[in-house]
């Protein structure tokens, strides 16, 4: 294939995926939309408390063998809360075909991570487990089209989904300039007036921040609260807890891989 052919190719995937990604939009919650109180709230709240509280926080990641990036392990970990213990976890390694292109990550991981829920979902025993809500490596609203990894899966799963990014997405005309050294936190407002998510130095004595964003069925203000529950480190126990397994199950099992995909779950 030459490079106009090449060239053709991309723009025809581009063009799909954006008319995909405005049709998820649409069934797009970006207020509170669950069943489930903060065990923070709880305490205030009436004697006759007809409310879950929250106990169970999924984290997902996607590690990539460093000769192949084709080669992927996805991760789905479950912790308990407040102790932050995992009580589940499941892997998938995966031929991914498709190529990672700025603005369209979720369709080259959403489908791995999907099928780990479902199996999950499925599952009698561990569906007692199964997460009120996922925090997920990616942006959610931060996002050129507004509709991030963070909103697709949590759109497709239909959780509650929280975006809690390393990078700062340049959009909007959103730069690192913005974000005061001397700010815990700092709002994200975008060129069009609108805030679409927040710098966080989520530990004490945090150098750099990270970026937090509305994912699906969440308020910002809510993914605030949860993050700062959650972090006992820089980045949120959930996504560390599956980037760290992840990356030790390919360590220890990416020998085997053969060109089959799915390759294996275990």
């Amino acid at each position: 294939m030459d490079d106009d052919q090449q060239s053709s190719s991309s723009s025809d995937h581009n063009t799909h995926w954006i008319k995909i990604q405005d049709e998820l939009k649409k069934r797009l919650i970006e207020n509170d939309e669950f069943t489930w109180e903060l065990p923070s709230s709880s305490s205030s709240s009436c004697s006759v408390n007809t409310k879950e509280i929250l106990k169970y926080i999924g984290g997902v990641d996607i590690s990539f063998v460093k000769e192949d990036p084709r080669i992927a392990c996805g991760t789905l970990v479950v912790l308990e809360i407040p102790s932050l213990n995992v009580v589940y976890h499941d892997f998938s390694l995966t031929n991914l075909d498709i190529p990672y292109i700025p603005g369209f990550l979720a369709f080259r991981e959403v489908p791995v991570l999907l099928k780990l829920i479902q199996k999950m979902k499925a599952d009698a025993q561990a569906n007692r487990f199964y997460p009120q809500l996922l925090m997920v490596d990616g942006n959610g609203s931060l996002h050129p089209r507004g509709f991030g990894l963070a909103c697709h899966l949590g759109v497709l799963a239909d959780l509650p989904t929280i975006g809690v990014a390393k990078n700062l997405h340049h959009v909007q005309g959103l730069n690192r300039s913005k974000i005061s050294e001397n700010d815990e936190t700092v709002f994200l407002i975008g060129n069009a007036g609108r805030t679409l998510g927040a710098a966080v130095k989520s530990t004490l004595g945090s150098v750099k921040p990270i970026f937090v964003s509305v994912g699906h069925r969440m308020s910002l203000n809510t993914a605030l609260k949860i993050v700062e529950m959650t972090c006992k480190y820089r980045i949120p126990e959930p996504i560390r807890q599956a980037d760290i397994r992840s990356r030790e199950y390919l360590r220890n099992n990416h020998v085997i891989v053969s060109t089959t995909t799915p390759i294996s779950d275990a």
